[in-house]
């Protein structure tokens, strides 16, 4: 699965916990998902949960702590899929 299949298919995910001062369009792949999304730490968990299903993949406490931006998820996501 290619960088941009993944982040196809992550966008929606991370746009569903989006505050509402943050447009659906600042979202790209090198958004930082705390500072520049104001994803809070709640939610972050709820986007990894939701990454979980959508990949059937599964993320450990070092993986999370690994989650800055898109650009991490993409590659922690290749990651758990090549095995």
């Amino acid at each position: 699965m290619t960088s941009n299949e993944i982040y196809e298919k992550l966008e929606p995910i991370i746009i569903t916990y989006l505050p509402e001062d943050v447009a659906p369009k600042a979202v790209n792949k090198a958004s930082d998902l705390t500072r520049e999304l104001n994803i809070n730490s709640a939610h972050l968990v709820d986007i990894v949960l939701d990454i979980e299903d959508a990949f059937n993949i599964e993320f450990k406490n070092e993986d999370m702590e690994q989650l800055r931006s898109i650009n991490d998820a993409i590659s922690l996501i290749q990651q758990k899929i090549s095995g």
